[in-house]
């Protein structure tokens, strides 16, 4: 399915997400450093925890909500409110006040905004996209994220430390943007009756729209096989969340100043900061090269040895990094962890749109996404776990997670194929 084949909405998204990702990947990646910096290791851990739990419940409610009030209600909502917390941060970080405090409620918002867009953004290619075009439209968008990790880290390597306010201010305006944009641009996706019929449901106050959500999320607990796909997932993530908690502390750490070589008559050397944003860009350059390609040849292998392969490079690639402190090695072990991420990529969100009823395709992707927020909420632990243990063991323990995932992945795909022959019989 070829972009210019797309629903308008499609676009919209698709550009203006382009542009606030940018925004985003010249901040986040730099956020545990600086949290750390400003609070200690074990502070900045525990504060991460507790901002994610509230992104926890937000993603939760966030499906509600985009099968209740609308996609694209739900998407200016998150938007213009994430980029009203940028500004926020931009103010604390101002010529005027500096406060982490308050930088890190402002972070805590940005969050739970965007906890709100992503079911609404995933429930939108459900609605008018083919189950056959599904996993092509994802990939599509996934490439889009990675061309602005390609730019956003390496650009915010220089503007984080060195102009934050105006890096700030400026990511807020872009948010806000986009929010305008797709309130304008785009139409509701949302169909008119199933929008009736939860109105219907839910039409007897807020006690019963609380009680009817944790109906529908209890019914989706019951589904065996989502279960183990949220259970693997959220094991998943504390490997490939650390990309953004932990590598980053890592290389600061153990990469003070270090010299790459002469090259062009000149003396190269970098800094921990600085080589983070390379293996950064790196990750990002190779998803935007190599996704269709990887997609490609996926494909021709059953999902579940494609998941399980996922979570085996994962483990790979944890284990290396705590074997040496050479920019040139930690650039291998980060081939091998992008390798990892691109194995999936699609098929994770088209597996969802197989088990999700029509109806609660909302809900299934919030809950879907919970190997995000939980995974999230959970991983800021390495923090507190590195001042016990030290760095080694730490990532060893994420590697046993990632492979433990791979089996859970085996098993949930049995079930599935068992469920499909019942359904055939």
């Amino acid at each position: 399915m070829r972009i210019r084949d797309w629903d308008r909405p499609l676009k919209v998204r698709l550009f203006g997400e382009f542009f606030s990702n940018l925004s985003f990947w010249m901040v986040f990646p730099f956020l545990a450093i600086y949290f750390a910096s400003e609070f200690g290791t074990s502070m900045a851990g525990i504060l991460l925890v507790i901002s994610q739990v509230f992104s926890v419940a937000a993603n939760l409610i966030g499906g509600y909500c985009a099968d209740r009030f609308g996609r694209r209600t739900m998407l200016f909502f998150s938007a213009t409110v994430e980029g009203a917390a940028f500004i926020l941060f931009a103010f604390a970080n101002s010529p005027w006040l500096d406060s982490p405090m308050l930088s890190f409620v402002a972070f805590t918002i940005a969050g739970i905004a965007g906890s709100f867009y992503h079911p609404a953004s995933q429930a939108i290619v459900a609605d008018v996209v083919p189950e056959h075009e599904r996993s092509t439209v994802f990939s599509v968008f996934y490439t889009s994220i990675n061309i602005s990790v390609v730019i956003g880290p390496i650009v915010g390597a220089v503007l984080f430390f060195q102009h934050r306010f105006v890096l700030l201010l400026v990511a807020g305006i872009i948010f806000c943007l986009v929010g305008l944009a797709l309130r304008m641009l785009t139409e509701e996706t949302l169909p008119e009756e199933m929008k009736k019929q939860l109105v219907a449901k839910g039409g007897n106050g807020w006690k019963q729209v609380v009680i009817d959500q944790v109906k529908a999320y209890g019914l989706i607990v019951k589904d065996r096989v989502f279960l183990l796909y949220v259970i693997a997932g959220i094991l998943l993530a504390q490997t490939f969340m650390q990309l953004e908690m932990l590598i980053p502390i890592y290389m600061k750490e153990v990469i003070d100043k270090q010299v790459l070589g002469n090259f062009f008559g000149r003396e190269w050397s970098i800094t921990g900061e600085g080589s983070f944003g390379i293996l950064l860009s790196e990750n990002g350059l190779l998803v935007v090269l190599l996704t269709v390609l990887v997609s490609r040849w996926m494909s021709k292998y059953p999902e579940k040895w494609v998941f399980f392969l996922s979570s085996f490079l994962y483990m790979i690639a944890m284990l290396i990094f705590p074997m040496t402190a050479n920019f040139w090695v930690f650039l291998i072990a980060m081939a091998i962890f992008t390798f990892g991420e691109l194995a999936t990529v699609g098929l994770q969100e088209s597996f969802v749109s197989k088990l999700a009823p029509a109806d609660m395709r909302g809900q299934y992707f919030a809950a879907a996404s919970l190997r995000y927020t939980i995974g999230r909420t959970i991983a800021p632990l390495v923090f507190p776990l590195v001042a016990w243990i030290g760095f080694t063991w730490t990532f060893v323990i994420l590697a046993v997670l990632a492979i433990v995932s791979g089996f859970i992945y085996l098993v949930m795909f049995k079930e599935y194929e068992k469920r499909q022959k019942e359904i055939v019989a």
